[in-house]
């Protein structure tokens, strides 16, 4: 799928990421770069990104670094996400780079990489498993 396509197939799955801007910049094979624009509805106290805009951000980003390897057809869920904050982000727009570790057929691994646009620095890795759902009849 390239970068556009995966875009939109994000944003209907989950339409908060439409909701937020969310887009695909690069997609590999088991790889993907999103970005989170900036948005002032997004930042906390302090002016800083808030950490469930990040968490959703990584979220997303593993999703999308999944349907990689799906070819868009990927029904798994989250089964857990472990995020460390190392330093608050600017207001800005967010770049999270997901990387699937291990591709299992009833669980899948990876990590995820923030950091501000412009930024080397991240300012938070996400470890995420993901667990397969099995499909059922009559659905969609």
């Amino acid at each position: 799928m390239s970068p556009a396509e995966l875009t939109e197939r994000v944003r209907t799955g989950v339409p908060l990421a439409g909701a937020w801007g969310v887009e695909v910049l690069e997609a590999a094979e088991g790889r993907a770069l999103l970005r989170l624009p900036q948005r002032d509805d997004l930042l906390r106290p302090g002016g800083t990104v808030s950490g469930p805009a990040l968490m959703g951000l990584a979220d997303v980003a593993m999703w999308a670094a999944l349907l990689t390897l799906t070819e868009g057809r990927d029904e798994s869920l989250t089964a857990s996400l472990s995020i460390t904050f190392l330093r608050a982000p600017p207001p800005g727009a967010v770049l999270a780079e997901a990387r699937v570790i291990k591709k299992g057929r009833t669980l899948s691994y990876g990590e995820v990489t923030l950091r501000a646009e412009g930024s080397a620095d991240p300012c938070a890795h996400v470890t995420t498993s993901w667990a397969a759902v099995p499909r059922l009849s009559g659905r969609g």
